[in-house]
């Protein structure tokens, strides 16, 4: 796999007993994540650091066992929604690498995750008096 400058992270996705016989590629960089599929038609498709809202760790009982995990991801760009880094060695360090390299860009750009707290009736705010 030829790697981009820069980059900080890659892996394959892991396929029978965690080894990486696929043709899917994950690769980090400063301010992208790559994800390339194929062998004789190649997609890459890529998502700025920034654009991700959130990341979910999970490992079944199957992964545990060699040591494997799947990083899902929440986006905002407009290709990716939402995707999973499938069957990846190393998940812990991986996302917490993720994570901190998606907070130093979203202060970069100047990004803020504005969440919902509490769903608010409109009836809540009438602010005729009706006595």
């Amino acid at each position: 796999m030829k790697l981009r400058n820069g980059s900080l992270w890659h892996d394959r996705k892991r396929t029978f007993l965690g080894l990486p016989w696929s043709f899917t590629k994950y690769e980090l960089t400063e301010e992208r994540l790559f994800i390339t599929k194929g062998f004789f038609n190649i997609t890459v498709n890529e998502v700025r650091l920034y654009r991700i809202k959130d990341v979910k760790l999970t490992k079944s009982f199957g992964q545990r066992l060699f040591g494997l995990g799947t990083i899902s991801v929440c986006s905002s760009d407009d290709n990716m929604k939402n995707f999973d880094i499938l069957n990846i060695k190393l998940p812990e360090e991986t996302i917490e690498l993720l994570s901190d390299k998606v907070e130093l860009q979203r202060n970069a750009h100047r990004v803020v995750a504005r969440e919902i707290i509490g769903d608010h009736d409109q009836d809540d705010y009438d602010d005729t008096d009706e006595d």
